[in-house]
């Protein structure tokens, strides 16, 4: 079973947009929907937020959202397409620590994350699949052999440069 990210339905409650996957499920119970919505929303920090509309949310906000309705069905795999491409700098690098938190936690989930950004690309991955242009067929795969957890002081060492102008270099190729 895998997930993807879509934003929230801006006129159902957060617990209504983290639930929805189950109760299009069916047979599951408004109790198990609930505390399954509590366990994620723990997970990605809102679970002070419940009965909150989207509209009062901030776009990192709004995005952990999406995060925690896609792995309310604990999915083997989870698609994200540039989730994070429309957020500021420092909200985008603290969802990328989030996701590496979630995903740790999980690992029995693959995340396939799709991204533009090579430090994005580089700070999250175990692997860069490089892709060409029109049409996109793969032009390089970079194993990332560094530990987890990463964190920021990562993002300013010498060997994070290093991935960062290989994957950068397999771009030009």
């Amino acid at each position: 079973m895998s997930s993807r990210i879509t934003p929230p339905l801006p006129w159902c409650s957060v617990l209504d947009n983290v639930t929805l996957p189950l109760s299009l499920r069916g047979g599951v119970p408004k109790r198990t929907q609930k505390e399954e919505a509590e366990r994620v929303l723990e997970l990605v920090g809102l679970k002070d937020y419940m009965k909150v509309l989207p509209r009062q949310l901030s776009g990192g906000m709004k995005m952990r959202v999406s995060i925690a309705r896609a792995l309310i069905s604990r999915p083997k795999l989870l698609l994200m397409d540039e989730p994070f491409g429309a957020l500021d700098e420092i909200t985008r690098q603290t969802l990328q620590d989030e996701l590496l938190n979630i995903w740790q936690q999980d690992k029995k989930m693959t995340v396939l994350f799709v991204t533009h950004n090579v430090f994005e690309a580089v700070f999250l991955s175990t692997r860069v699949i490089v892709m060409t242009p029109r049409p996109g067929k793969v032009s390089a795969a970079i194993d990332i052999p560094v530990p987890f957890p990463r964190d920021d002081h990562y993002r300013t060492t010498a060997e994070f440069g290093e991935w960062v102008r290989l994957v950068s270099g397999a771009l030009k190729h």
